[in-house]
């Protein structure tokens, strides 16, 4: 069984890269978004990126760093086929997922002026925001000495292979599989 984590800048193509992953290369995905809108919801709290950051470093907070991913990775070994869990966000859940083996962590950014259209047109619950509230979303997001919370940076730089996404769909998708081959 295969695992590979999916970090990255917002709007980057972490969605895109899952869905490859899911449609061409039979993965099954595992998200930290879904899991943590279950919670929020659970909490009666807006479904919003304040509350999923929130929500996410109170877990990791009341349990461990890797806490979130560390539930999603068992899902994983029980369906016992190559996963892919997005969006890894911190050092921690790096860490858990290394020991476990059979681990890649991609990585993946764009320009920022791209990557807020691609929100823009994606729409979700989350992406409704003006362009300077999305760099300040990611400014906090990318940098913390709290190993409970998203340290983006770190992930990125870790990362063990990293996909520029300035592109089409095509070029993201040759630099996948490339990575692939060299992995698989």
């Amino acid at each position: 069984m295969l695992i590979i984590g999916i970090t990255g800048t917002l709007g980057a193509g972490k969605g895109t890269i899952v869905e490859y992953l899911k449609e061409k290369k039979n993965f099954r995905h595992y998200s930290v978004r879904a899991y943590l809108i279950k919670e929020i919801e659970k909490q009666s709290l807006p479904v919003n990126r304040d509350s999923m950051t929130s929500v996410a470093n109170q877990l990791r907070s009341k349990h461990h760093p890797a806490y979130i991913v560390e539930a999603l990775y068992k899902q994983a070994v029980v369906a016992g086929e190559n996963a892919v869990i997005e969006s890894i966000r911190t050092p921690g859940e790096i860490d858990f997922l290394r020991k476990q083996g059979n681990f890649y962590l991609f990585a993946v950014d764009a320009d920022p002026k791209i990557r807020y259209e691609r929100i823009r047109q994606r729409g979700s619950e989350t992406d409704h925001i003006d362009f300077e509230t999305f760099l300040a979303n990611e400014a906090r997001e990318m940098t913390t000495t709290d190993p409970n919370k998203q340290n983006l940076g770190k992930c990125i730089r870790i990362a063990d292979f990293r996909f520029d996404n300035n592109g089409n769909f095509e070029a993201l998708y040759a630099e996948v599989d490339r990575v692939l081959k060299k992995i698989v």
